[in-house]
């Protein structure tokens, strides 16, 4: 077929001005198209480039362009004194095969099957409303961002810049970080910690994924307290691991449900959230702190201690971790920013022995060659001027005051509704509401108000069902929370 096709087509073809994508691209794709749906065919001549020229008030050069653009993709191919014609190459290809429209298939689905993975199919994210009682989010108004902002542009400014950017360096953090973290929690949570102890990671999550991946076998049995934090559990699952859930009562876990769990089969580790539970906020009393370090002791597993919150405790100084207290090296402790700052800030660390953190910085390379220095200075400089010091003590005040202001409301205007212990610490109401009360309807209907609240799916279990959600009060002000309780009371 070496006919010149009818003009006809390319009267079809429109520019538009304001893509920002060059006229001869702009028809290279359009030839495409023609090509993809089937209007033009392999080893159909295309008509001249003066024509084409002619016929869309461009300038020839620009259709040579086009031409020699499909040619070098080799979607066409030119003959010296023949002509230009759609490649031969793709004669056995049928139209629907190439796609027929301007956004192939191919940007949809893809050819290839993935595994399923339905623990990933339901993301608790909050939808972006005026109102919010979250799952336990900081008050980004409150955050230092004006000295975190000066502290990062300092960091681009200053000499030694080969150091910062021209080249990769230790994949478990710049020394300048892991040593102010270390002192930073040596000073406030009793660690004894050196820098070789110190594994910056981009928050919680990443810290749970990256011990998974480099201390988890598939088989390995992995024990939380249920409720429990979902991602983590996914994480578990993630890893292949299998996953065994653990009572959760006014103490924090059942830890004697642990110990006949230990004598009956090998565990891997613990995931745990000593100091407030997630979700319910409960502490993990003093005894069964030390019979679970114990039982690491006796047993050999790792205890991966999730500290999401320890700045944020009112009843009395926060205790201590367990991190704090091991002896043997059986502890993985984690905490990041995320809670003191805003969960913008990917920010965190890992701390352990330091044949743990040597290894983990090994694998983290497979994922992440080395993390954000440039964030990780920053951030140490906030801690080594005691700024970050400064701005949690403040954080601390306002957050109580706002705890109190809004257990007060709930005890008066959702008395009957609500059931509700005050949280020594953190950033959230674990609150049980009425029986006859439906969480999912009751989201929906607040959601229409512009107050966002969980659903309560979070939280469920087959074995396990309650009609409690974390209602957030740190990220709201005075008056936020006076209104969203309003809205809830109406509502009820």
């Amino acid at each position: 077929m070496n006919s010149p096709i009818s003009l006809q087509l390319f009267t079809e073809i429109s520019f538009i001005s304001s893509s920002g994508r060059s006229l001869y691209l702009q028809l290279s794709d359009a030839i495409l198209s023609f090509i993809k749906n089937g209007k033009l065919r392999s080893g159909q001549k295309l008509p001249g480039s003066r024509d084409v020229a002619a016929l869309l008030k461009i300038n020839r050069i620009t259709v040579a362009k086009a031409y020699e653009e499909l040619q070098t993709q080799g979607w066409l191919e030119s003959f010296v004194g023949n002509g230009t014609f759609v490649s031969s190459h793709i004669v056995d290809h049928e139209p629907e095969n190439l796609g027929g429209s301007l956004v192939p298939a191919s940007l949809k689905k893809a050819g290839f099957s993935m595994p399923s993975m339905n623990y990933l199919d339901k993301a608790f994210d909050n939808p972006v409303t005026e109102l919010h009682l979250d799952d336990g989010y900081p008050d980004p108004r409150l955050a230092p961002l004006k000295e975190f902002y000066r502290a990062y542009r300092t960091q681009l400014t200053r000499s030694g810049l080969y150091d910062k950017f021209g080249s990769y360096s230790n994949s478990a953090g710049p020394g300048y970080y892991r040593e102010a973290i270390a002192d930073y929690l040596n000073e406030t949570r009793g660690l004894k910690a050196k820098a070789g102890n110190i594994l910056s990671v981009r928050g919680t999550l990443m810290g749970i994924n990256l011990v998974c991946t480099a201390l988890i076998n598939p088989g390995d049995v992995i024990v939380s307290g249920i409720p429990g934090w979902k991602r983590a559990e996914h994480n578990f699952i993630h890893a292949r691991a299998r996953h065994i859930g653990i009572k959760v009562d006014e103490y924090g876990i059942v830890v004697d449900e642990l110990k006949e769990i230990c004598r009956k089969q090998k565990v891997r580790m613990v995931y745990v959230t000593p100091h407030h539970h997630y979700p319910t906020t409960v502490s993990l009393r003093i005894d069964r702190r030390l019979e679970l370090l114990r039982l690491a002791n006796e047993y050999g597993f790792i205890i991966f201690e999730d500290d999401y919150d320890f700045d944020f405790h009112y009843k009395h100084r926060p205790l201590l971790p367990l991190a704090s207290a091991d002896e043997n090296g059986m502890v993985i402790y984690c905490g990041s920013f995320g809670k003191s700052f805003s969960p913008a800030f990917r920010m965190g660390y890992l701390v352990a022995s330091e044949n743990v953190i040597q290894h983990l910085a090994r694998v983290r390379i497979l994922l992440d060659r080395q993390g954000d220095h440039i964030l990780d200075h920053a951030m140490a400089e906030l801690l080594n001027d005691n700024t970050t010091q400064r701005y949690l003590r403040k954080a601390l005040t306002v957050y109580e005051e706002r705890r109190d202001l809004f257990c007060e409301l709930l005890s008066t205007e959702l008395k009957n509704g609500v059931n509700f212990t005050v949280p020594e610490g953190g950033m959230t109401v674990w609150t049980e509401f009425d029986p006859s009360v439906n969480l999912e309807i009751l989201a929906k209907k607040a959601y229409v108000k512009g107050l966002h609240i969980s659903d309560g799916k979070a939280h469920q279990y087959s074995d396990y069902k309650t009609n409690a959600i974390r209602l957030g009060f740190a990220s709201s002000s005075k008056e936020e929370l006076i209104r969203s309780v309003e809205i809830l009371k109406g509502l009820i």
